[in-house]
């Protein structure tokens, strides 16, 4: 095998074999094949595709390339979660809480943020102390005492994706079916799972701009876990707007925490307990999902969920106190506050301008060794359709460094748009597939 003949073959609009493929993989993996080379792969397969029988091997390929966990000593359903990624898209953190403290474990494995988007790892990092570095013994081993696990890749567990992951992000190679679906499903069917519900994005800060190619790539990702025999359903979400008010890390857990209490807006709130609904019916803890959103519902009034994060915090090594008083977490010490330039409704509040604003005051990565800062971002105070007057503010950034702070602030006012007439917000929920 001889990469450079590989990437010319793909690069040329040819189709790889298994064996190839397998071999590029396992050598990438391996540390065999630089960067570089891996990098222009990625690139061919960002502008070719996969045909079904590539992407088939490619899946196959990286979910042996390392370890597979075996979750069969726990006795409750085990149904994992996974967003496409978006702006504001903190759903993981309550959804998880709740639905384990309904009886079903959540082996939730999540990554690091990917351009604009933001990251569950990233996020849990926030809080003192919180590993989300586990070995699979200690994932396995959580997973029966406490129900949910919230943690990253381990290094043996599909490790060419964790390499691949990091790449695609600097060398924008991110928005490819082939490359997401591939990403996301050999994780996932890495956990041995008796489900997996998906949150697929779709809008200007999703990496799936269209519906039609949110469909597509949730019919594939569908396609793969019933060729592997794990039931999968997937809710189309929109990702035209921020999800919730918060966009950054920290604020991200306060605003999740304010959920499990009870709070939190509308839009995040619905978008968690839908996903939620689907969850239970796929372990088989409720009915339908009238049944489930009680559940659910249940869960939170009681103040089950909640607990049940704090319990995770608590064995995942972080510290408690930060999610009873989440004013603990960092916050950064300046705040800059955009305003209404005139009264009228808001027309646009574009999340993909937003999430590179957010990228830009250091709440996301340019570089996958850039560092982030976790108490900076902003807070989204108006949405779609909302009366607004002039003056009013519309966005507060909270900022550390003046030249990222003048980075952001032109695209967080581009973000932004006032009519005269008000125009309905986009649907929540753009549809589903199973």
């Amino acid at each position: 095998m001889n990469a450079v003949e590989i990437i010319q073959r793909k690069r040329d609009g040819g189709a790889l074999s298994a064996e190839q493929i397998r071999w590029v993989i396992g050598e990438y993996a391996a540390d065999r094949i630089p960067d570089y080379q891996m990098s222009a792969l990625l690139m061919a397969v960002f502008k070719v595709g996969l045909d079904a029988a590539e992407l088939a091997a490619w899946v196959d390929a990286m979910l042996h390339s390392g370890d597979v966990l075996d979750f069969s000593h726990v006795a409750a359903p085990k149904v994992d979660k996974h967003s496409t990624g978006g702006v504001g898209d903190k759903v993981s953190l309550p959804l998880g809480p709740m639905v384990a403290a309904c009886g079903v474990a959540v082996p939730m494995m999540s990554g690091r943020g990917l351009g604009h988007t933001g990251g569950t790892l990233d996020k849990l990092e926030t809080i003192p102390g919180f590993r989300t570095a586990l070995d699979p013994p200690e994932f396995r081993a959580l997973l029966a005492r406490t129900g949910l696990v919230l943690a990253g890749q381990s290094e043996t567990l599909v490790p060419a994706d964790r390499r691949l992951y990091a790449l695609r992000d600097a060398t924008g190679t991110v928005e490819s079916i082939p490359l997401i679906s591939s990403s996301i499903m050999s994780k996932k069917l890495a956990e041995g799972l008796d489900g997996l519900v998906l949150d697929v994005k779709v809008g200007r800060g999703a990496f799936m701009k269209h519906p039609e190619e949110s469909r597509t790539l949730a019919e594939t990702m569908v396609g793969i876990g019933r060729s592997y025999g794990t039931p999968v359903r997937a809710l189309l979400t929109d990702m035209n707007q921020p999800l919730g008010a918060e966009v950054g890390n920290a604020c991200e857990v306060v605003e999740s925490v304010e959920v499990l209490r009870g709070g939190g807006p509308a839009d995040l709130v619905e978008v968690t307990y839908r996903l939620g609904e689907e969850m239970l019916v796929l372990g088989g803890v409720a009915a339908d999902r009238a049944a489930a959103r009680a559940r659910l519902q249940g869960a939170v009034a009681s103040g089950a969920a909640f607990e049940k994060l704090v319990e995770v915090v608590e064995a995942q090594g972080g510290d408690p106190a930060v999610i009873h008083n989440p004013s603990l977490l960092p916050v950064a010490p300046h705040h800059h506050e955009v305003p209404a330039a005139r009264s009228g409704y808001l027309t646009r509040c574009d999340a993909l301008d937003l999430g590179v604003a957010a990228m830009r005051l250091g709440a996301g990565r340019e570089r996958k060794e850039d560092a982030i800062d976790p108490g900076v971002g902003l807070r989204v105070l108006a949405k779609v359709g909302d009366p607004v007057e002039k003056g009013q503010p519309l966005v507060r950034l909270a900022w550390a460094d003046s030249r990222r702070l003048a980075q952001a602030l032109p695209l967080v006012e581009r973000a932004l748009e006032i009519g005269e007439e008000r125009v309905a917000p986009p649907p929540l929920i753009h549809g589903e597939v199973s």
